[in-house]
């Protein structure tokens, strides 16, 4: 059973990866990680009605900041993380406000 359940984790990951930041079949949860001082993946698309979920995987905090305003985490610390549900298409860009340079967008679709 524990082979089941590892071996089917590994394809969820391997889709996921495989996707390469392209839209899901279905409204879901989608993780955007911060490591390495960048959002990975930067762009992402996805449906309305998914919700991103960052995770910042350095040892340093980092936020993330919508740049119209629309969304705003609080400092997150190492495997803290901040969700937003996009309900409407559109392209958000979005930052780290502690790491100016670090930046990213979403593409709903």
């Amino acid at each position: 059973m524990k082979r089941m359940v590892l071996l089917a984790a590994g394809i969820l990951a391997a889709s996921l990866h495989a996707s390469g930041g392209r839209a899901t079949d279905s409204a879901s949860t989608i993780e955007v990680s911060a490591r390495s001082f960048m959002f990975s993946p930067a762009t992402l698309t996805v449906k309305a009605g998914s919700t991103v979920r960052w995770i910042n995987l350095d040892e340093e905090p980092h936020t993330v900041l919508d740049d119209s305003g629309l969304y705003r985490s609080a400092a997150l610390d190492t495997k803290d993380s901040f969700s937003f549900r996009f309900e409407k298409p559109g392209t958000y860009h979005y930052r780290c406000t502690i790491h100016p340079w670090m930046v990213g967008s979403i593409v709903v679709e």
